[in-house]
């Protein structure tokens, strides 16, 4: 039986990060990781800004408010705002809106939409989540929403519980399910690199559901999957693995012929196809209501 203790899934989670090969052949500090985020923030951009995506938004920012979640009037936090997909929506109800983004590219797409949509309830915050005090900037229950969509900011337990500790009402976390996510496209890659399996269990949403359950919160649990076709030139491809695979190894001839091979493997006129699935966890609940331990 599962354990009900949170000192056992803190300690499993953190367990699992370290183990995985990610985190052990990282060589760069996460906020060198912004490089990635700053090359693909376009692409990111059209891509989720397409209308089925824009339409299940739609539907979750719904959901969060016939639950109570999020209603006018609320200070909300986005962690990872990226280009603006969730920030954008949230304002429309909230009374203000502080949207976290490190990425430059990412922010400066978020600041045009802002401009754009003629919004003033948004301000945009250059710092990455693990840059944050929260005493120093007296965030310590500070928001009646704490919004996390998909981002790296939410890495393991400290991350998750200052997240908690940032709000006095509610909190929004989706992650990846079962191992299936954008990431996991690489996988193939990463095999005929290192090796070994592409490890993203430290990503999966069972580890802070069962922290938070665990902590006497009872989160809504609920589960989006969806089919994708990666098609990028054969350069463009080329220049986004090896950007990926450049936080992980040091890149040489080796690296470069294999990845130059795994793109034509799957070009077709000169064009990447790689087709891959993903499942999303999407996780709310409130950080002022726990029931008795058991």
């Amino acid at each position: 039986m599962p354990s009900m203790d949170a000192a056992f899934w803190e300690t499993h989670w953190r367990e699992i990060v370290a183990s995985t090969p990610t985190r052990r052949r990282e060589r760069v500090a996460p906020s060198a990781r912004l490089k990635r985020w700053n090359a693909m923030a376009a692409d990111f951009a059209e891509r989720t800004g397409r209308r089925e995506q824009g339409k299940q938004r739609r539907e979750i920012i719904a959901g969060l408010i016939a639950d109570g979640i999020l209603r006018p009037g609320y200070r909300v936090l986005d962690i990872g705002a990226g280009p603006g997909n969730w920030a954008l929506l949230l304002a429309q109800t909230a009374d203000h809106v502080t949207a976290l983004e490190p990425a430059k590219a990412m922010a400066d797409i978020l600041r045009e939409r802002i401009d754009d949509a003629g919004i003033a309830n948004i301000i945009v915050d250059r710092r990455t989540w693990q840059d944050i005090d929260l005493a120093q900037e007296q965030w310590e229950g500070a928001f009646d929403l704490v919004f996390a969509s998909m981002t790296p900011g939410i890495d393991g337990p400290d991350n998750l519980k200052k997240m908690m500790a940032a709000s006095r009402g509610a909190c929004y976390l989706s992650k990846f399910s079962g191992g299936n996510g954008g990431p996991q496209r690489y996988g193939e890659l990463w095999q005929a690199v290192f090796g070994e399996p592409h490890d993203l269990r430290s990503g999966d949403i069972i580890y802070p559901f069962n922290l938070v359950y665990a902590l006497g919160h009872r989160p809504s649990l609920q589960f989006h999957t969806w089919q994708r076709e990666t098609r990028l030139p054969r350069d463009e491809a080329i220049e986004e693995c090896t950007t990926y695979l450049e936080g992980y190894t040091e890149l040489n001839d080796t690296i470069h012929e294999a990845v130059a091979a795994f793109v034509d493997a799957r070009c077709t006129d000169g064009v990447f196809h790689q087709q891959h699935e993903a499942c999303q966890g999407i996780m709310a609940w409130r950080v002022d209501q726990k029931v008795a331990p058991l």
